[in-house]
């Protein structure tokens, strides 16, 4: 078998074997097959597509070139999230304690962040004392015992997806819907989940901006996950402006804790509820997406998640008492209100602006090598469809540096008035299950 004639085939729109792409995706990663040709067979996938069954052998190839989890000591079916990323994300920091308060295994394997704000990883440490380096024992013994804990992403988890990401930055072909999809499903299926729920983002905060284009992918990784024996349903989302109002660590904790009280912002909570559902069901404890919604609102309404997120903490070594008192959180030294200088109603806020503004601050990584300041971040008091007067606050700046004018102008060109009264944006677009 040689590369140059995988190569030729993919070119001439033929499709591979589970053999060849195995053979590509091991050659690769071990050294054997240089960049030079990988960059070929790249662009050869982006202009030729892939069918159903090679990007269920490549997501496989991949997933087999690492580490994998072995979660069967987890009683019951595990069910894992995954979000294609946006502004003020905290849904993870919801779902997790929310699902596994009605009793869902959640065994979450999570990251760091690059980018607007931190990852998972990050905001729980937020916590004082939290902690994600467990042994394997002892998040196994976590999950059966109280359904909940996340580790930090072993290092060696998908290797060859790691070094075909880097090389789809650097050749123009990171927009390959084949190698999008596989990156991103061989990340979750190599973390041991028997059954996935993904977030689709679209809008302007999203890696997909176009709808269409949101729901071919979300399309393209549910047959990937049912074609490889998990189950696999997508919801498409809206990330036209930043989820929930917290943008930050710290913040986006503070805002986790109110809405597992049923006291958070509308959006973060119905996007919870109906992510939430879906899990639950597909774990098998619930029969309709109605009976699984009305089981986490009483589990909200009853404490059980509250108290869920509080053991979690603890069991991880965290400060628990902080959900009652979250001023123990990280604060900034500097709360900034950022004041509308016209009335009318919110038209648009660019999220990706929204988000580079919070970076700025210092709640994100513009490199891996920077460090997060864990209480800075932004707090939205207006979203689209508002309505805003002269004088009144459109964002709470949190900031530990004094000089904030290039971010306040940031912030003020990301957010547009009009005169006449605007509908807020649909929250939830589409689900697809296969």
């Amino acid at each position: 078998m040689r590369m140059v004639d995988l190569i030729q085939k993919k070119r001439d729109g033929l499709s591979l074997s589970k053999e060849e792409i195995d053979y590509i995706i091991q050659g690769y990663t071990n050294g054997d097959i240089p960049d030079y040709q990988m960059s070929a067979f790249a662009m050869a996938v982006f202009f030729k597509d892939m069918s159903s069954q090679e990007r269920a052998d490549l997501t496989m190839a991949m997933v087999e070139s690492g580490d994998q989890i072995d979660l069967s000591m987890i009683e019951g079916i595990k069910v894992d999230k995954h979000s294609t990323g946006g502004v003020g994300d905290t849904t993870t920091l919801v779902l997790g304690p929310l699902v596994a308060s009605v009793g869902v295994p959640v065994a979450k394997m999570s990251g760091r962040g690059l980018g607007h704000t931190g990852g998972t990883i990050d905001k729980l440490e937020a916590v004082s004392g939290f902690n994600v380096e467990i042994t394997n024992e002892q998040f196994v013994s976590l999950v059966n015992e109280f359904k909940l804990a996340v580790i930090g992403q072993s290092g060696n988890l998908t290797p060859a997806d790691k070094k075909l990401y880097a090389l789809r930055d650097v050749t123009a072909t990171v927009n390959a819907i084949p190698l999008i999809a596989s990156s991103i499903m061989s990340k979750k299926i190599a973390a041991g989940a028997d059954a996935i729920v993904l977030d689709v983002k679209t809008g302007a905060g999203a890696f997909m901006k176009d709808l269409e284009e949101a729901k071919v992918l979300a399309k393209a990784m549910v047959e990937i996950g049912n074609n490889v024996g998990r189950q696999t349903m997508a919801v498409i989302s809206d990330m036209s402006q930043p989820l929930g109002f917290a943008i930050g660590n710290a913040l986006e904790v503070k805002e986790a804790i109110d809405t597992l009280q049923g006291k958070g912002p509308k959006d973060l909570e119905e996007l919870c509820l109906v992510l939430g559902s879906h899990m639950v069901c597909l774990a098998g404890k619930a029969e309709t997406q109605e009976e699984a919604r009305e089981l986490l609102l009483q589990s909200m309404k009853n404490g059980k998640a509250l108290s869920t997120f509080k053991t979690f903490l603890r069991n991880q070594g965290g400060d628990e008492t902080v959900v009652d008192e979250p001023t123990k959180l990280p604060t900034a030294k500097y709360i900034v209100e950022l004041e509308s200088t016209q009335e009318g109603y919110v038209s648009e806020i660019i999220a990706d602006e929204i988000g580079t503004a919070a970076m700025k601050l210092g709640a994100g990584r513009a490199t891996k090598e920077s460090e997060i300041d864990l209480a800075v971040g932004l707090v939205l008091n207006k979203k689209i469809g508002d309505q805003v007067k002269v004088g009144e606050s459109l964002v709470t700046i949190h900031s530990n540096q004094e000089n904030l004018d290039e971010i306040k102008t940031t912030i003020s060109e990301a957010i547009k008035l009009v005169s006449t009264p605007v509908k807020a944006p649909t929250l939830i677009y589409d689900t697809i299950s296969i």
